[in-house]
């Protein structure tokens, strides 16, 4: 069972700005009653994009602008708090595809990796560069380069942080440890059938 292989991930961004941006914060725990994730991007940062009586903030994330952005810059110790697998999930489902932040909590970190959505990070100098060009024009087209270890748009570019393990993982498809359980079947079968306590008992 082969995964995509994720080497580069290109989009537009957007940047939300702030530090220790909690999973409560990205989706609030009263949206987590849920038997599937598939709607769960509708509520992204709903309680920072809406007022209690629906109004609407002015939020990045609903400023015409940035409709359609993939990639989502952000500040310090991104995804603390709750280890819920439904914030990169929610992000995913709104239509990020990675996060590049001054650091991540180790948690949400590997919940995305899961994902598949990479999290790099970078200082807080070239974020601010790259969110300034962002901000001149949403439409820059921003390249997370994991082999290169980069990111790169039309008008610079800067080094990336990343974890060894988690940038193999994602750049050989190997990314997801169910995928990786289920396409290791046989080997478990095969193994299985050598362990006396797991023989077949007679009727």
């Amino acid at each position: 069972m082969a995964l995509e292989k994720i080497i580069t991930v290109s989009g537009s961004g957007v940047l939300v700005p702030g530090s220790d941006i909690d999973t409560d914060r990205i989706i609030p725990a009263r949206f987590m009653k849920c038997v599937t994730f598939d709607g769960l991007g509708e509520y992204l940062f709903h309680d920072a994009r809406f007022d209690p009586d629906g109004t609407p903030t002015g939020h990045p994330l609903d400023n015409p602008r940035f409709t359609g952005a993939s990639i989502l810059l952000s500040g310090v110790n991104f995804g603390c708090g709750s280890s819920r697998e439904h914030a990169p999930q929610a992000l995913y489902r709104f239509g990020f595809r990675a996060v590049i932040a001054q650091s991540f909590a180790e948690i949400f970190f590997g919940n995305c990796a899961t994902l598949g959505v990479p999290c790099v990070t970078a200082s807080a100098e070239d974020i601010a560069r790259l969110a300034a060009a962002v901000e001149a024009d949403p439409a820059t087209e921003i390249t997370i380069d994991l082999e290169a270890r980069e990111v790169r748009w039309p008008g610079g570019s800067f080094a990336i942080g990343q974890p060894e393990s988690a940038r193999e993982a994602l750049t050989s498809g190997r990314w997801d440890p169910i995928g990786e359980l289920l396409e290791a079947s046989p080997l478990i079968a095969e193994r299985a059938a050598t362990l006396p306590y797991l023989a077949p008992t007679a009727a």
